[in-house]
C-alpha cells in the first residue's frame, strides 16, 4: 500500500494547480480608437462589396419573373 502516499501527492499537486487554469471573469478591452477606425473601414468595404453583388441577384431574379413572349419568325429556304 505505498501507492496511497503518492496518490495523495498526485492529488494534492493537480488541485492545487487547478485553479490556475480557472478564468478570471472580466473582460478586458485594450483597443484603441485606430483599432476601432479600422474595423470600421473593414466593414465599410464589405457592404460596398455586397451591394452590387445583392443588386445583381435582384435583377436576376427580376428577369426570370418576366414572362418572355416569342415573336413569330418565318423560316425562307433557299
Amino acid at each position: 500500500m505505498k501507492t496511497t502516499p503518492m496518490k495523495y501527492a498526485l492529488m494534492m499537486t493537480i488541485g492545487s494547480t487547478s485553479s490556475a487554469f480557472a478564468a478570471s471573469g472580466a473582460r478586458e478591452d485594450n483597443s484603441g480608437f485606430f483599432v476601432w477606425i479600422f474595423l470600421g473601414f473593414c466593414a465599410l468595404i464589405v457592404v460596398a462589396q455586397l451591394m452590387p453583388a445583392v443588386l445583381m441577384m435582384l435583377g436576376f431574379a427580376k428577369a426570370m419573373g418576366k414572362e418572355k413572349v416569342a415573336a413569330p419568325q418565318t423560316v425562307t429556304h433557299k
